[in-house]
Formats: structure tokens, sequence, C-alpha cells
């Protein structure tokens, strides 16, 4: 088993910054890659934001590219996202998530993320 334990998140301005971080624990060296998904609403798909495998590989949804940057410390378990020049259109609840190497993936309990003036 894997817990996944989310912080950060909030209320903050068009173009305004905001950092998450996730914090993994339990059988992590299961782990093989961590990322962030989000989801707009219950009736919409979770979609990724972004992931890093161990080895430091990192993957942007096309909409964040350029404005989102995903980091990885793996002897502390964690792994944080910088968002920056937050639109309207990023608010969503966001999600961390780990992939093992044998069975269903792991998600974290989620946190809101609203762009608004």
């Amino acid at each position: 088993q894997v817990q996944l334990v989310e912080s950060g998140g909030g209320l903050v301005q068009p173009g305004g910054s905001l950092s998450l971080s996730c914090v993994a624990s339990g059988k992590t060296f299961n782990i093989v890659d961590m990322g962030w998904y989000r989801q707009a609403a219950p009736e919409k798909q979770r979609e990724l934001v972004a992931s890093i495998t161990h080895g430091g590989t990192t993957n942007y949804g096309d909409s964040v590219k350029g404005r989102f940057t995903i980091a990885r410390d793996t002897a502390k378990n964690t792994v944080s996202l910088q968002m920056n020049s937050l639109k309207p259109e990023d608010t969503a609840v966001y999600y961390c998530n780990a992939h093992v190497w044998s069975g269903a993936p792991y998600w974290g309990q989620g946190t809101q993320v609203t762009v608004s003036s």
C-alpha cells in the first residue's frame, strides 16, 4: 500500500502562481512514477497535468507546458508542482498519483485550485 497526502492549493488570481506538494508513505519502493492529474468537474474526465519518473523524465499535458513544472525528491518521497501564469481554466481538483510496479495506481484525496479574480 502507498499513501499520498497533498498540500497546497487554494484561491489565486489569474496570472498568479501556486505550488502543490505530495508526500508518499508506505511501500514507496514500489513506485515507478509520480504525477498530478486534475478534474475540472465531477462529470469531466481526470486529465494528466504532469508526471515524473524515478529517473527524472517528465511529461506534461499540452495545456500546461511552459507554465507548470514538476519536481521529485525520491529521498523524501515527495513530488511538487509549481504552477505559474495560472488561468481560470486551470481551476480543478488536483490529485497526486503514483504508479507502482504491479497493481492499480494510487491517488491522493485531491486539493482544490481555483483561479479567479
